[in-house]
């Protein structure tokens, strides 16, 4: 493998893994990482869903026994079955609007711009929320992700859709669509972990039959090295975020999304930068 390819694939990693669970859209970092690497053929494409595996496997790692628990429990526990109905429920919506839509939204807005006007609109509902629930704090229905009701799952699932338009954030469109239906951010954050496992999971198999005649062995390196790059990465900032939103809230992510936003809508009119995708 070329190393200058093995290097843009760590880079992408790496990316990937920082961004996926933070609410700041790991496509739009991943769009615009590849637009300054020159990475961004349809090979490359596929490349950055499937590294999505990699840090979704971080998530797996970090909750490994719960989600043994809840496997070995399938048959007889109906916790453990009515946390896999909730979170099938809350998948549901991103995946069928996904099939029906998704070949048009990305034709359409997976470009620089458009993501770049996604990351202000989502930093701007950010900070609107942040404040609603500063100004008006929720009531606390419930203290863990087992206490959820099929129709807070629903809802956080019809939330989650959002994510279908580029630069929203998949995670932050969970994250803060469940802090406004008044879930606690705790709760929120990690069902928003537990909801991405099928999630990416399928969108990478999906990928990876649908794009399987561009694909070769040759080519199985560079994905390991982007996968393995956003495991650690995201293992990391998992672990962090979890210690991160026990004090703080999400407004510095709302103006890292305003500020990076404007960057990128400001370099591309005025010619700075040369973002293609």
């Amino acid at each position: 493998m070329d190393i200058i390819i093995a290097v843009k694939a760590i880079l992408m990693g790496v990316v990937e893994g920082l961004t996926e669970f933070l609410p700041i859209s790991s496509t739009g970092h991943l769009i615009l990482a590849g637009s300054l690497l020159n990475f961004t053929d349809e090979k490359a494409k596929v490349f950055e869903i499937v590294i999505q595996a990699g840090a979704i496997l971080a998530v797996c790692w970090e909750y490994r026994k719960r989600i043994v628990s809840i496997f070995s429990g399938i048959t007889h526990d109906r916790k453990a079955q009515k946390f896999v109905l909730n979170v099938f429920v809350a998948f549901l919506p991103l995946a069928l609007l996904g099939l029906i839509f998704g070949s048009a939204i990305k034709a359409a807005l997976f470009s620089p711009v458009p993501v770049a006007l996604a990351f202000i609109i989502g930093g701007i509902i950010i900070l609107w929320v942040e404040r609603h629930h500063k100004k008006h704090p929720p009531a606390v229905r419930f203290e863990s992700v087992d206490d959820m009701s099929i129709v807070d799952a629903l809802k956080v699932g019809l939330a989650q859709a959002a994510a279908l338009i580029p630069g929203t954030s998949r995670s932050g469109a969970t994250i803060i669509g469940a802090m406004a239906f008044g879930l606690p951010r705790r709760v929120a954050t990690e069902f928003s972990f537990f909801l991405a496992i099928p999630t990416l999971m399928l969108a990478t198999v999906y990928s990876l039959i649908k794009e399987r005649d561009i694909l070769t062995l040759a080519d199985l390196p560079m994905f390991t090295l982007g996968s393995i790059s956003a495991f650690i990465s995201a293992f990391m900032c998992v672990r962090w975020l979890l210690r991160y939103i026990s004090t703080h809230d999400f407004t510095v992510f709302a103006w890292y999304r305003i500020v990076f936003g404007l960057v990128v809508l400001a370099s591309s009119h005025y010619g700075w930068v040369v973002w293609v995708h």
